[in-house]
C-alpha cells in the first residue's frame, strides 16, 4: 500500500504505526526482563557452587584442543596437556578456554562442561582475533589510515562472522592504547596517537564485533584493551613503567575505553604496565573505582597473559599466592594461563584473606556475560561445520578484504605524476624483499590466516598487467641483512627499466608485542639497496610496509 503526501493516514498505516511505537516500548521491558531471568539464574547456580568451582569460573586457560588446523576430533586420543585440560573442565575447574577455533571440535570439547561436569556450566571461548580470522584485514593501524569508520566496522563485522562459526564466543581486541612513541611494537594494533580517531575507532570496532545481538552466533564479545596507559610505556619499551599525571590520563589514554564500553563492550583486558608506581592488573584504583565505580561497567576483567602473575615480577606481590589476592581484589576477574586463582583462591578464602563476596561478585560477572552471549540457552553456538564452510573466506569477505586494503593504501607524495602506472608500454623492475614475498602479507597478529590466500606482490601486478607484462623481479636484500651481489643484480635490473618500484620495510617480526625498536628507520640493508637503486636516476615508486610511523628522511 502506497500512502501519498499530504493524504490523510489510513487505519491500517496507524495501526503499524502504533504497534511499532509498542514495540519500541516493550523492547527495554523485554530486555529487563530477560536481564533478572538471568541474574535469577546465576545467583542460583552461585548458591550451589563449591569455592573450587568458584575459581574454575575464574580460570581462563589455552585451549588445547582446537589450537592446531587439524585439531582433535572426537574419538581422536588425547595427549597429556588435553587429557588434563579435559580432566579439569569436567571437574569445573576451567571456565573459559582461549585461542582455539573450529566448529568441528567445539561441540565435542562443549560437552564436557555442559554434559559431565556437575553443574552444566558452558565454557566461553575466546581467541586473538585482531583483524580477521581467516580473511586477514588490514593491520588495524593501517585501516585507521583510511579514516572509513564504516569499513572499520564491517571489517570487525566479518572477522567477528568467521571467528563466531568457528566457535569463538570473545575477541581479545579492539585494542584502543593511544600511541605516540613509534618505538612501541604495539602501535600496529590500534589508531595511533590522536584521541579522537582512537575513540571513533573503538566505537566502530566494538559495534562491527559484537553485532546487534550477542546471542547470535555471528557476534563476537570485544574486549578493549589493554587497561591502561600501556600505549605509554616509558622509551616505547613494551612492558615498561608509565608515569603521568591523572589529567594526562584522563585527557588521553582513558577516553577510548570509555567510548568503547560506552558502545555497549562487556569486557576489558587489563594490562602489563604499571602506572604511576601501581601494576594495572593490581590497580583498584583504576580496575574498580574508575572503572565500575565512575564508569559504572556491569562486564568483567581478564587479566592479559599472566599479567595478574607478573605482580611478583613488579615487586608488588610477594609470590603467586599473593598475587592472586592483589590482583583479585583489585578488580580483575578472570586470570589468563597462570592457574593463580585456581590454585589460591579457595585457601584465600578460607584463610579470611579474600571475602567470599568478592569472589561471587567475580563469578557473577562473568556468569552474567555468558548469559548475555546466550550461551546457557544454546551452548553450542559455533558448532555448525557446514555455516563455518559457507562464511569462512568467502567470496563477499575476500571483496571487503580487497577494498579495506585499498583504502588503506597512503600515497604520502606523487612527484613527477608517476602514478598510476600504465598496464602496457612500460618496463617494470620490482626490487626489495617484500617483491615477491608471500610470509609477510598477512601482518603481524594473523594467528589463523590462510597462507593458502596470501597473494605477494609480484603475483598481483602479474595478474594486473597480463600475459604482456614487462616485469622483473629482484629481491636485492633480505629484511635485515645484505644479499651476496644483491645490489649489483638490483642495480642492473633498476638500469633496464622504465620505473622502479622498490618494496621496503618492515617484517611483519618487527611489530606487535615485545617488538620494540631503537631505530625506527629503514634496516640498513634495505637503505643501501634503496640507495643504490636512487642513484640509476630511474623513477622510483616506494611500496613501503610497515607496522609503525617510520623514519623516512
Amino acid at each position: 500500500m502506497h500512502h501519498r503526501l499530504g493524504s490523510a493516514p489510513s487505519r491500517r498505516w496507524l495501526l503499524a504505526g502504533g504497534a511499532l511505537m509498542a514495540g519500541m516500548m516493550m523492547a527495554p521491558r523485554i530486555a529487563a526482563a530477560k536481564a533478572q531471568e538471568n541474574l535469577s539464574r546465576v545467583d542460583a547456580l552461585i548458591a550451589r557452587m563449591t569455592i573450587e568451582e568458584k575459581a574454575g569460573q575464574l580460570n581462563l586457560m589455552n585451549d588445547p584442543f582446537r589450537w592446531r588446523p587439524e585439531g582433535v576430533n572426537p574419538g581422536d586420543a588425547l595427549d597429556s596437556d588435553q587429557t588434563q585440560t579435559a580432566t579439569d573442565i569436567k571437574a569445573g575447574r576451567i571456565g573459559a578456554l582461549f585461542n582455539g577455533v573450529g566448529a568441528a571440535t567445539t561441540r565435542y570439547v562443549q560437552d564436557m562442561a555442559v554434559r559431565e561436569s556437575r553443574l552444566g556450566i558452558p565454557l566461553l571461548f575466546a581467541a586473538d582475533i585482531i583483524h580477521g580470522l581467516k580473511t586477514t584485514f588490514p593491520v588495524p593501524l593501517g585501516e585507521a589510515a583510511s579514516w572509513d569508520l564504516d569499513l572499520a566496522q564491517r571489517t570487525a563485522r566479518a572477522a567477528a562472522v568467521e571467528g563466531g562459526a568457528a566457535g569463538v564466543h570473545q575477541t581479545y581486541a579492539p585494542m584502543v592504547d593511544v600511541a605516540r612513541d613509534q618505538r612501541w611494537g604495539r602501535v600496529v594494533e590500534g589508531a595511533g596517537e590522536d584521541v579522537l580517531l582512537n575513540n571513533l575507532f573503538a566505537v566502530a570496532r566494538t559495534k562491527g564485533f559484537q553485532g546487534d545481538d550477542l546471542t547470535e552466533w555471528s557476534s563476537l564479545l570485544a574486549t578493549p584493551k589493554h587497561f591502561a596507559a600501556y600505549g605509554a610505556a616509558e622509551a616505547g619499551m613494551d612492558y615498561n613503567s608509565t608515569d603521568m599525571s591523572e589529567l594526562m590520563l584522563r585527557s588521553v589514554y582513558l577516553p577510548p575505553f570509555k567510548a568503547a564500553l560506552d558502545a555497549g563492550a562487556l569486557s576489558v583486558m587489563s594490562a602489563f604496565n604499571d602506572l604511576n608506581g601501581v601494576p594495572t592488573s593490581g590497580n583498584k584504583w583504576l580496575l574498580t573505582d574508575v572503572l565500575h565505580g565512575e564508569w559504572g561497567f556491569a562486564g568483567f576483567v581478564v587479566s592479559d597473559y599472566t599479567s595478574e602473575q607478573e605482580l611478583v615480577a613488579h615487586g608488588y606481590a610477594a609470590d603467586g599466592r599473593d598475587a592472586a589476592r592483589l590482583a583479585l581484589m583489585a578488580g580483575v576477574d578472570m586470570s589468563m594461563k597462570s592457574g593463580l586463582y585456581l590454585k589460591h583462591i579457595p585457601e584465600l578464602v578460607q584463610s579470611g584473606d579474600v571475602p567470599i563476596e568478592r569472589v561471587d561478585q567475580a563469578v557473577r560477572r562473568v556468569l552474567m556475560t555468558k548469559a548475555a552471549l546466550g550461551l546457557f540457552d544454546n551452548p553450542y553456538r559455533g558448532a555448525d561445520v557446514r555455516t563455518e564452510r559457507r562464511v569462512t573466506g568467502s567470496r563477499e569477505h575476500l571483496d571487503l578484504a580487497r577494498e579495506a586494503g585499498r583504502k588503506s593504501i597512503v600515497m604520502l607524495k606523487n612527484d613527477g605524476g608517476v602514478l598510476p602506472l600504465p598496464k602496457t608500454g612500460k618496463r617494470i623492475a620490482l626490487i626489495g624483499p617484500f617483491g615477491a614475498d608471500r610470509a609477510d602479507i598477512f601482518g603481524p597478529w594473523s594467528v589463523f590466516k590462510d597462507t593458502a590466500l596470501a597473494v605477494s606482490l609480484e603475483d598481483g601486478l602479474r595478474t594486473a598487467l597480463g600475459d604482456d607484462a614487462h616485469l622483473t623481479v629482484v629481491k636485492g636484500s633480505d629484511v635485515e641483512a645484505p644479499i651476496a651481489g644483491g645490489i649489483d643484480a638490483a642495480v642492473t635490473v633498476a638500469s633496464e627499466a622504465d620505473v622502479v618500484l622498490l618494496a621496503i620495510g618492515e617484517s611483519s617480526e618487527m611489530s606487535a608485542e615485545s617488538k620494540s625498536r631503537v631505530d625506527i628507520g629503514i634496516p640498513a640493508a634495505q637503505l643501501a639497496l634503496a640507495e643504490a637503486v636512487a642513484a640509476t636516476g630511474k623513477p622510483v615508486v616506494v611500496l613501503l610496509r610497515n607496522g609503525r610511523g617510520m623514519e623516512l628522511a
